[in-house]
């Protein structure tokens, strides 16, 4: 089904703050060699619940940082609401999701450089991720 446009008005509204208090916990918790990014923020038809993909360099760090968002999940929650109390009534569930996109990209960028045809031979980039 399509999105809306108050669903798209929400997505982005909370993917510009949601960035801003994640760079802000990032800088605070002194990982500084890590970059994070929300690349996509998608909410539900009753806007109750919102998705957010986010990417972390190196990407070997993102399990950890995931998890550490999922615990941070009511602090993080709770500073977006601070900052969109006046766009939004009630603000949705935060649910964090790893966006391996980037690095699925570059695995095929590899792939394709090195002479090896992954169209050719499927089985020389992993299966991605169902989220």
């Amino acid at each position: 089904m399509k999105e809306s446009n108050r669903q798209k008005k929400i997505a982005g509204v909370l993917q510009n703050d949601l960035a801003k208090v994640l760079q802000e916990l990032l800088r605070e918790s002194g990982q500084l060699s890590t970059i994070l990014t929300v690349s996509k923020v998608s909410v539900t038809v009753d806007l109750s619940i919102a998705k957010v993909y986010v990417s972390v360099f190196p990407s070997q760090k993102a399990e950890a940082i995931l998890k550490e968002l999922k615990q941070l999940t009511p602090k993080i929650k709770h500073q977006v609401a601070q900052l969109t109390k006046n766009q939004l009534r009630k603000m949705p569930e935060l649910i964090f999701y790893n966006d391996d996109s980037m690095e699925y990209i570059e695995n095929i960028e590899r792939a394709v450089k090195e002479k090896q045809n992954p169209i050719e031979n499927p089985d020389l980039l992993p299966k991605r991720k169902k989220s």
